[in-house]
């Protein structure tokens, strides 16, 4: 264990202190530790044993460039960057505001149910907060909502990203623990929902408390309301067809994302909103995001092999054997683990820092590896807005600089508490996460 730990401190001074990518910090760590575990120094380093080091991080590179399934991450952000530029973030607003927007607090309440819809497609916390923020953020301000109500709902709804299917992080983790990643998009569908539903009681909670925050806007005639909806029926049927058909098992996640990708475009050829120029940049930056999420996915690979390796989850779960407690109360002190790095490290860096430590763990102790990585999604969401590194608040603060991220720290704190509402009842009640995987697939 000492030389596991070791590797870790060293991995997070490259990453804190010095600055080094994520990507490149686990690489060089997993590389330099599996290499001195066979007894190597920089006194031998043109010793043969190093071949062992270079083969395991060659194959590591080679077998993630060529697995299958990983096609799965640059079809779904691609799917995910044509409907944003096809437009949906307005529909979706207009649609959600035609029915919310009269109630007290309904405005943000449509921004909520609005980033739920939008992440459901989009896939990417970060981009649903800098969209939603250019969308929900003006009108909010004409009905005189005030800021801190206003930004938290835009932060928080932007955090259900990364959790409602297709999830580009759950596709991760279920690579990480080789666990199926349908079932993880079932487990994650009824979570997701419950955290729309939490929000708007989060809203409701800060309008009761204080009600000059969320003044009500207009209020639609019924045909005004149906017409709202005509705006967002493809993309709910594209959305239908790709989570219907990964559900029902008429296609792999891979196929559905493939579909999803194709009918993203078609939607977007409908509405005329491509240009070649569009076109480029929205192929340029999938090509991008994926590169960068490979990269990443490669170093924590390599590091995990090291851990692996250093025999790091045996002993952890020696050490908790020798302890004599509960199963659950292993599980709160690894939550409370997550809640503390979330204040720290950005959601991605976190995932692949702490799976492949903390899965091995989970799994021996009896836990469902299916539950465990949708109360881990959840508890990453937490860190999005967790002070003093949220990031979907510093990304509202780098779109509307007129706002501190003080302000809308201030606002986001009904929210985290209805997260942490969220975390406890998914920890202690599985069935919320496992009931559609058990009734689908098992």
């Amino acid at each position: 264990m000492t030389t596991a730990l070791i590797g870790f401190a060293i991995l997070l001074l490259l990453i804190v202190v010095v600055r080094i990518p994520i990507a490149f910090s686990m690489g060089i760590v997993g590389f330099f530790g599996f290499a001195a575990m066979q007894g190597l120094t920089f006194d031998n380093m043109m010793d043969f044993r190093w071949t062992g080091a270079l083969s395991m991080a060659s194959k590591r590179v080679i077998d993630t460039a060529q697995e299958y399934s990983l096609s799965v991450i640059p079809l779904f952000i691609l799917m995910g960057n044509l409907v944003t530029k096809s437009g949906l973030s307005h529909e979706l607003y207009r649609a959600s505001n035609a029915f919310l927007g009269h109630k007290k607090g309904g405005l943000s309440m449509a921004t909520v149910v609005a980033c739920g819809g939008f992440s459901a497609i989009c896939g990417s916390s970060l981009a649903t907060s800098a969209t939603m923020a250019k969308v929900a953020m003006p009108p909010m301000r004409k009905y005189g909502y005030s800021d801190e109500l206003a930004t938290a709902s835009i932060a928080a709804g932007g955090t259900l990203g990364i959790l409602i299917p297709p999830s580009v992080i759950l596709v991760i983790y279920g690579l990480l623990t080789e666990t199926s990643i349908r079932e993880l998009f079932a487990a994650g569908f009824i979570p997701g929902a419950l955290g729309i539903l939490l929000y708007l009681a989060a809203v409701r909670y800060v309008v009761w408390r204080n009600p000059a925050a969320g003044p009500c806007g207009e209020k639609l005639e019924w045909p005004d309301r149906v017409k709202a909806l005509n705006g967002v029926w493809g993309v709910l049927i594209l959305f239908t067809v790709v989570m219907g058909g990964i559900y029902l098992g008429v296609f792999t996640p891979t196929e559905a994302a493939g579909i999803g990708a194709g009918g993203a475009f078609v939607i977007a050829l409908s509405r005329k909103t491509l240009t070649w120029g569009s076109l480029f940049d929205i192929l340029t930056d999938t090509a991008r995001t994926s590169a960068m999420l490979f990269g990443v996915l490669i170093g924590a690979l390599i590091f995990s092999n090291f851990i692996n390796r250093a025999g790091l989850p045996e002993d952890l779960l020696s050490f908790v054997s020798g302890l004599d407690v509960a199963p659950m109360v292993v599980i709160f002190c690894i939550l409370m683990i997550y809640v503390v790095l979330g204040m720290v490290f950005e959601s991605l860096s976190m995932l692949l820092l702490t799976v492949p430590i903390f899965f091995p763990l989970v799994q021996s102790l009896g836990f469902d590896l299916v539950w465990f990585g949708i109360v881990v999604v959840v508890v990453t969401e937490i860190s999005l807005i967790t002070p003093p590194v949220g990031m979907n608040v510093f990304v509202l603060s780098a779109v509307l600089r007129d706002i501190k991220a003080s302000t809308i720290f201030r606002g986001v704190t009904p929210f985290w508490c209805a997260d942490i509402i969220r975390l406890l009842l998914i920890t202690l009640i599985a069935p919320i996460s496992l009931f559609l995987p058990e009734l689908l697939y098992r």
